[in-house]
């Protein structure tokens, strides 16, 4: 690839690439949508709603991860490329501002779910098309290239006719979408795939986490906006701070460490496969988790705020607690999935954490909804002392010199 490159002009990236200032910025977009998905999630509490929530979330994860491959190989400061992201963003972007109507076309202006659609098929062209200028001689890569797009063009096609139905229908037409997309991936192989620089394609992953987390905090700001400051309030926002932290703990402080040190030392030939897995499918579930956590945490907000409609010893119910504890659910087994494909190794305490976690949310419906908070910290802060003291030798060695 590298004499294609030179032709045309185009740099590649090495093997000690960072992240990007325009990387970043092409992040912001995607900041924008999860704030976009956990409101319509908000709006609409019902099972279908978080489905369809989730959905859309799936949506943006594989539109998004297809460029993070792609800056991977390449320098996104070359002209060609740069123009190629910003015009992926506003592609981005439109869809992040359709996700309100990705279900539901309101009234006038154009059809929300054809725009997600159309949308979505320009965001996936681009990074084939500049896949297949770059991938010029490289026939390993361009078969690659080849099986992976019928699954782009089925899944965009799915999503056109659902855009056509409603209901029921229209949500199971979304996952047959997602489903063509995703396996279609999976099926398809990783032999022709590059990666570059390991240390760029994790750091890229554990900066859009931070993005996801972040987006947790801006969602406690935005349950108690508008509502008057009160004790119950600082009581709950600090508690789902702590939340945060611990989810942030839980994979910076070791996960993704030992996740970048096994990625570099994978063989070349199959650092592709390794990535596809632990990265591109493996932090789905770390995302979903992280998003709806953020709308459990926005609930909770809601009910010790909101004294017209709730009282404080009103229990968290229905999808709020299911949000709250499933999410936290979801992001400590997405872990232990991830540690297991790194290194065949099992995080037990996530493991007993995620039951513990669970058994919250059997108790959660009886409990007010700052009790069922307060132990779902409790929890996590247990969780990252047990972890810190059981693994502080090995934490040691990764983040030594040596470990490097």
């Amino acid at each position: 690839m590298s004499e294609v490159a030179t032709r045309r002009r185009i740099p590649l990236n090495g093997p000690d690439a960072v992240v990007t200032p325009l990387e970043l910025f092409f992040d912001l977009v995607f900041v924008f949508a999860l704030t976009q998905v956990t409101a319509v999630m908000a709006a609409d509490l019902s099972l279908e709603g978080l489905l369809r929530g989730v959905l859309v979330l799936g949506l943006l994860w594989w539109s998004w991860t297809g460029y993070a491959w792609l800056c991977n190989v390449v320098d996104v400061d070359a002209g060609p490329v740069r123009l190629v992201l910003l015009t992926a963003m506003a592609a981005m972007f439109v869809i992040a501002l359709a996700i309100p109507e990705a279900f539901d076309d309101l009234r006038g202006g154009l059809p929300g779910p054809v725009v997600v659609a159309v949308c979505y098929f320009v965001f996936r062209l681009m990074h084939l098309v500049m896949f297949w200028l770059l991938a010029a001689g490289d026939e390993g890569l361009r078969r690659q290239l080849v099986r992976f797009t019928p699954s782009m063009l089925g899944a965009t096609t799915v999503l056109l006719v659902a855009a056509g139905t409603d209901g029921t229908t229209q949500t199971l037409l979304w996952v047959l979408a997602l489903a063509v997309d995703y396996l279609g991936t999976l099926l398809g192989g990783a032999s022709g795939w590059r990666i570059i620089s390991p240390g760029h394609f994790a750091e890229r992953h554990g900066l859009i986490l931070i993005v996801a987390l972040g987006e947790s905090i801006v969602a406690i700001g935005v349950g108690v906006a508008e509502l008057p400051i009160s004790w119950p309030i600082v009581a709950a926002s600090v508690l789902g701070l702590v939340v945060v932290s611990c989810l942030w703990w839980v994979y910076f402080d070791l996960s993704s460490v030992h996740a970048e040190h096994a990625f570099a030392a994978e063989p070349e030939e199959t650092r592709a496969r390794f990535a596809r897995d632990a990265y591109s499918f493996l932090h789905v579930p770390l995302l979903i988790g992280v998003v709806l956590t953020a709308l459990g945490l926005k609930k909770v907000l809601e009910y010790v705020g909101d004294a017209v409609d709730h009282e404080l010893s009103d229990p968290l119910k229905g999808v709020g607690l299911l949000a709250l504890v499933g999410g936290v659910a979801i992001y400590l087994l997405g872990h232990v999935a991830f540690k297991w494909r790194v290194s065949h190794g099992l995080f037990l305490g996530r493991v007993v954490a995620t039951g513990a976690v669970v058994l919250v949310g059997l108790v959660g419906a009886q409990i007010p909804a700052l009790a069922t908070l307060s132990l779902v910290a409790a929890v996590l802060v247990a969780l990252v002392g047990f972890e810190t003291l059981a693994y502080a030798e090995h934490r040691r060695e990764l983040r030594s010199p040596a470990g490097h």
